[in-house]
């Protein structure tokens, strides 16, 4: 018995070793390929080993840097070639990217164009056309694009490492400068319907919707009504009232919109206040004054971009000494403050200088922008701004991130009227603030939201699901968020999971804000708080919050007459 015992123990494992000896007879004779770690692999394994590197996440790094794929994730399909989410693709490669009609997808950088299309195994780069595999897919609602693009066409090494599941791009290409001499919405199909405020000083909620709308395109086309963002703002509901950012940045910030134009006519006198936002805006970036190599990359990568300037007529009819009719040509040398809104599509290098009234204008380049006068003015609403004018670029907007209404079921705030004040603690470059909230139901919070009062901030999130008293906010033992914050603006931070929230008990979010000693710069903490120039008056009964200058000792910002700016975001379980 014990002989037969030894001869069935035997049996497997010389199956095992012919089976590995014609494993070896086949690599000998099929095709051999290397991954993209350097590592050979028959064709044959590819599907086994894309299905075990997609078991866990893949990383994705360019030039160093890691890129957050949160939503949706880089994934290797059965020939072991990586495809990106487009979501990603502007941010990590500093490319833009349209989609249009579904069926084609133009990705350019610098001087290049590479386009995709769907259900189609070529792309036309520089108008030769190439055979690629998995150009571009769209599975469900997400669309994705093939590695290759960018290491065969767009100058991007590319290593992958096993180990970690890390795909690395690097760029090989000369130079700095990613962005072409001349970019523009209307070469690009990214404009919409040019539109006429009329007599009203309404110029900043169409130059805020145009580049709302402007951010979607071409993919999806809206027209937003500017109606519903003049009456429903908490600031003003004057008609006659002129705005700025700050204004049209909470309207949206808070959900109250944009809603549909066809919902709430432009002109008519009146507006339903019971609208739902047909899109969440969670982001707005504030470009700093007069930086135009950033106004320029948020236009290319983003939206257009809503800028201030001085306008010296005040209509299509009108006529100026800074105005060059023939050539749709303004240039404003002067110390007059910013009183209209435009947005700026585009730009050209070469855009003449001569082409201007001032002859004094030291150089080319001008700025391609949409005005809200109708189709009479300029070239069909559109019109050149110089490199050189005294007032453009001196308060800018691009809305960064617009999402579906799906993407939260529940908002938490009590800063309606948005960002109208910051604050801080002398001499102290970190703060600490913190808003508590009461859970409406049993809900997961997923993301936290708020505005940065300053350039270059660092941020740390922490949450207290369970808030009883002040002292509960001292315990910070789990980090749920944290990195940096390059511009001004709104920002929601997706947190590293979810967190219990339970019906009708308190939780807190707590954010550390810090910047560099250097700067000494001091007001972190964004809130709400009244002003002479404010037609409504705060209310102070919708929110609890505190904030501290080491994260221990708290004050109350209800008892400095103000709102804390920091939101939360929550699904229902």
């Amino acid at each position: 018995m014990k002989n037969k015992k030894i001869v069935i123990l035997c049996i497997p494992i010389i199956v095992v070793v012919l089976i590995l000896a014609g494993f070896t007879m086949v690599f000998s004779k099929e095709n051999i390929q290397k991954n993209v770690d350097g590592v050979k692999f028959d064709k044959k394994w590819n599907r086994i080993m894309a299905r075990e590197i997609n078991k866990n996440k893949i990383n994705l790094k360019v030039d160093g840097r890691t890129i957050e794929c949160n939503v949706e994730t880089p994934y290797m399909t059965n020939k072991m070639e990586l495809m990106i989410p487009i979501s990603v693709i502007s941010d990590a490669f500093n490319c833009a990217k349209n989609v249009y009609n579904g069926k084609e997808i133009l990705i350019e950088k610098g001087s290049n164009k590479a386009t995709l299309y769907f259900g189609k195994q070529n792309i036309k780069f520089n108008e030769n056309n190439y055979k690629i595999s998995n150009g571009a897919k769209k599975i469900n609602d997400s669309i994705y694009v093939s590695a290759k693009v960018f290491s065969k066409y767009l100058n991007y090494s590319y290593k992958w490492n096993s180990k970690s599941n890390t795909a690395s791009f690097t760029n090989t290409a000369t130079g700095n400068s990613y962005l072409p001499k001349k970019y523009s919405y209307v070469e690009n199909n990214k404009i919409g319907k040019i539109k006429n405020q009329g007599k009203y000083g309404t110029c900043w909620a169409f130059a805020t919707l145009t580049a709302l709308e402007t951010s979607l395109m071409p993919e999806q086309k809206f027209d937003f009504s500017e109606d519903n963002m003049i009456y429903n703002n908490a600031l003003s509901d004057d008609i006659q009232d002129g705005g700025e950012y700050i204004r049209a940045m909470a309207y949206l910030m808070s959900w109250k919109g944009p809603v549909l134009e066809k919902d709430d006519p432009y002109g008519d006198g009146k507006t339903n206040k019971n609208l739902k936002s047909v899109k969440h805006v969670q982001e707005a970036e504030i470009v700093p004054y007069k930086d135009y190599e950033q106004i320029k990359e948020m236009v290319f990568k983003y939206g257009g971009v809503e800028s201030s300037m001085y306008m010296s007529m005040s209509d299509a009819d009108g006529s100026s000494m800074y105005y060059n009719k023939k050539y749709n040509a303004y240039c404003y040398k002067g110390d007059n403050k910013p009183n209209h809104d435009v947005v700026i599509v585009g730009w050209d290098d070469d855009f003449s200088k001569d082409y201007f009234n001032d002859k004094t204008i030291k150089g080319n380049g001008a700025f391609i922008c949409v005005n809200s006068w109708g189709e009479s003015f300029g070239d069909k609403g559109i019109f050149y701004i110089s490199y050189y004018d005294d007032r453009i670029g001196s308060n800018n907007v691009c809305y960064t991130k617009v999402e579906d209404t799906n993407n939260y079921d529940n908002i938490y705030q009590s800063d309606l009227c948005g960002f109208t004040g910051s604050m801080g603690f002398e001499g102290s470059s970190s703060v600490y603030f913190a808003n508590v909230y009461q859970g409406k139901n049993n809900e997961k919070l997923d993301a936290v939201g708020f505005y940065a009062t300053s350039t270059d901030l660092e941020y740390e999130v922490f949450i207290c699901e369970n808030f009883e008293s002040q002292e509960s906010l001292n315990n910070r033992n789990h980090m749920a968020a944290s990195g940096t914050i390059k511009n001004q603006g709104y920002y929601t931070i997706n947190l590293d999971k979810e967190y219990n929230i339970s019906k009708e008990k308190k939780f807190a979010v707590i954010v550390k804000v810090s910047k560099d000693k250097s700067e000494k710069f001091y007001k972190l903490i964004p809130v709400e708080m009244e002003s002479k120039e404010m037609a409504v008056k705060i209310d102070l009964s919708d929110g609890e919050g505190y904030f501290s200058s080491q994260g221990y000792s708290w004050q109350s910002a209800e008892k400095q007459q103000c709102n804390i700016c920091l939101k939360a975001y929550t699904k229902n379980k």
